[in-house]
């Protein structure tokens, strides 16, 4: 991946499971990983680590790499599925699971509860990891274009008390080169603060421009308190080797998880 800051990781029981790691001053009770297409038993065109069930694929496959993530990671738990819905809602991870229990609709979960595994599924959205420095909280954002309007990086921030010195790590997504929106996207944002405009370079199309997610999630971060970012060097988009892509690949799009939890000390 030729150098960017992340680390990137194979599992051991499965050599060929890639997972990119944060590169951030956080505790390292707190593991964080988002996986690759890479390691898993999908079939063209979800080749091959889809996680996501609602794409079309072979549920049964999808089943397998979802346990091929938990065995070779070492995960304490099953992820927490979301229903995703490119809302605004963060919601709080307390009970303990129940593989009967329909996944909730949030875009973004949180938790101070050790060995809790938060996730999120992502194609070219941007998935936010954020921890206190300490590795008592964290929180796991999925932030599309219309969540980052919404505010829900902020939503998930105010979940962090006022002294936490909080970190976020932004997971891979797609890039500012590739990200193609019309004139709505942008008056989402601008209606909300007129300086998000510079994250938007306009293009020879008439009322196109590049969106940069990478540059209004660091902006909506640190829009109200001072946070710690690391990443954004990825593009799930012209990476077609490493990376499921929903705007390149449309509905033959995999999907790609991010997931975070908080160790005992």
């Amino acid at each position: 991946m030729n150098g960017e800051p992340d680390e990137v990781s194979c599992s051991n029981e499965f050599a060929s499971i890639t997972s990119i790691v944060p590169d951030w001053a956080v505790s390292s009770r707190v593991t964080v990983l988002s996986t690759t297409r890479l390691g898993g038993v999908s079939q063209a065109p979800f080749d091959s680590l889809n996680l996501g069930l609602h794409v079309n694929d072979n549920p049964e496959h999808v089943r397998q790499n979802r346990a091929r993530l938990i065995d070779s990671f070492a995960l304490p738990e099953s992820p927490r599925w979301l229903n995703q819905t490119h809302s605004s809602d963060v919601i709080k991870l307390e009970h303990e699971p129940d593989s009967a229990q329909i996944a909730p609709s949030a875009d973004g979960v949180w938790t101070t509860r050790t060995d809790t595994v938060a996730a999120v599924l992502t194609a070219d959205c941007l998935p936010v990891v954020l921890s206190d420095i300490d590795g008592t909280q964290i929180a796991v954002v999925h932030a599309g274009w219309r969540g980052l309007a919404g505010g829900i990086l902020q939503n998930a921030l105010s979940t962090f008390a006022q002294d936490m010195d909080v970190h976020a790590w932004l997971g891979p997504a797609i890039g500012p080169s590739a990200f193609e929106v019309g004139e709505d996207v942008l008056n989402s944002f601008i209606e909300r603060d007129a300086k998000l405009e510079s994250e938007f370079v306009k293009t020879d199309k008439d009322g196109k421009y590049l969106a940069d997610l990478y540059g209004l999630a660091r902006a909506e971060l640190n829009s109200e308190r001072s946070v710690t970012v690391t990443g954004g060097d990825y593009c799930t988009y012209s990476q077609a080797n490493w990376f499921h892509s929903h705007r390149r690949d449309g509905v033959k799009s995999g999907r790609m998880a991010t997931v975070a939890w908080i160790s005992n000390a």
